[in-house]
């Protein structure tokens, strides 16, 4: 059935989706695997770091260095390498031979620095200059115990987990990564094990959805390759959306005969949009069934790639409590857009930083189906609706790409 759509504009589209109410789910793992995950909650010392005193040089603990004439003669009545400890009194002319990291004994004020000394024989040795510095790192100097290691709401990554794990931290409470599950449709597509057929292709957009899906921290469930099926596609929706907390569907968004999606949005629990005032990608639809978010993206390639970076992947971020990676600046273009456009249109585009300004340069074909130039785009520009051409340096709404 044909019914007509009412298009909104790209910044209501986004608020639409930003004001989906997304559930608050956490899980305890090992720090061993919390590498890019959020932090659920606030992590404190357990005690004092560090809890002894610790050398930070490879040299000879003594009492205090302002206590002698220099260069002064000492007896070496110990040894502490990184691990062991020195419990023994330290006299005034005592000295322990002790390695970066280690225990300093008790008695000690001061390390003075290998370089700094001099071998008598086995026993003694000379220090030839004083130490101005302690060299001693005191027990709780970086962070006393309760202090806060970690905000809720940080993204963890290697410097932080090794930040944790040298306090005693094993286990962190983190936001549930978000469950994604991707359909794509089309009776013309081919899986990639397939022979090339005239009339089909191949189909990217099931592995393209994927992957930027696990790039901005989802987890794919499923990917499914369905055949213009109204039937088929309802029971795989129908099971994807019970299973999820998003679905990502490609294709069956338009006007055809066999566009299904369309019609089951109208039907949904919320529908947010079926058109939005953008080229390409004008029929992305998005709508709330049971409490899954359905995001239907155009079938063509750059049409879908656009529609993940604009629309879900604010979404997959906010799951987690993250702000999008999507960089919003205003950049030149380099060069002339001759185009007129009803829509504003979202172009893929490289970009550079001139004088401390970004200029933008569109990538090759702007075409919904083009995939030429998905693998070099590292940022996308919009360039306003209007029936003029655009000209070279106007400045146009532009957003940096993630991982580029």
């Amino acid at each position: 059935m044909l019914t007509r759509r009412y298009p909104i504009s790209i910044t209501e589209a986004q608020a639409k989706i930003n004001n989906v109410t997304l559930p608050t789910v956490t899980e305890t793992i090992p720090v061993a695997e919390a590498n890019h995950r959020v932090l659920a909650e606030t992590v404190t010392a357990p005690f004092a770091y560090p809890h002894f005193r610790r050398s930070g040089v490879d040299g000879f603990a003594i009492r205090q260095a302002d206590d002698h004439d220099y260069p002064h003669e000492f007896k070496v009545v110990g040894n502490v390498p990184a691990g062991a400890t020195f419990h023994q009194p330290l006299g005034q002319d005592e000295a322990v031979r002790i390695m970066t990291g280690a225990d300093v004994p008790v008695d000690a004020g001061v390390v003075v620095m290998l370089e700094k000394t001099r071998d008598l024989d086995d026993h003694h040795i000379n220090i030839v200059v004083p130490e101005k510095h302690s060299n001693i790192t005191e027990i709780g100097e970086e962070y006393q115990a309760g202090d806060v290691l970690i905000e809720k709401d940080t993204e963890l990554n290697p410097g932080g987990l090794a930040g944790l794990t040298a306090l005693g931290v094993q286990r962190v409470t983190v936001y549930r990564q978000t469950r994604v599950a991707v359909i794509t449709t089309g009776s013309e597509l081919m899986a990639a094990d397939e022979p090339v057929q005239e009339g089909k292709i191949y189909n990217s957009n099931g592995i393209l959805i994927p992957e930027l899906v696990r790039e901005n921290g989802g987890i794919v469930t499923s990917v499914e390759q369905l055949v213009d099926d109204n039937d088929l596609l309802q029971a795989s929706l129908q099971k994807a959306i019970a299973e999820n907390d998003i679905v990502i569907t490609d294709g069956g968004v338009s006007v055809g005969d066999f566009d299904f999606i369309g019609d089951t949005a109208r039907q949904a629990d919320e529908l947010l949009f079926n058109k939005i005032k953008q080229r390409p990608g004008s029929v992305t639809t998005a709508f709330v069934q049971d409490q899954t978010l359905v995001m239907a993206l155009s079938g063509n390639p750059g049409a879908c790639y656009t529609g993940f970076y604009l629309y879900v992947e604010p979404l997959l971020r906010r799951f987690v409590h993250q702000a999008t990676r999507l960089q919003k600046v205003t950049s030149r273009l380099a060069a002339p857009y001759h185009k007129t456009n009803g829509f504003d249109r979202i172009l893929r585009a490289t970009y550079t930083v001139e004088d401390g300004q970004y200029a933008t340069y569109p990538n090759g074909p702007d075409r919904s189906g083009a995939l030429s130039n998905l693998q070099t785009t590292t940022c996308l520009i919009k360039i306003p609706h209007s029936n003029q051409p655009i000209a070279l340096n106007a400045e146009v709404e532009t957003w940096l790409l993630p991982f580029k």
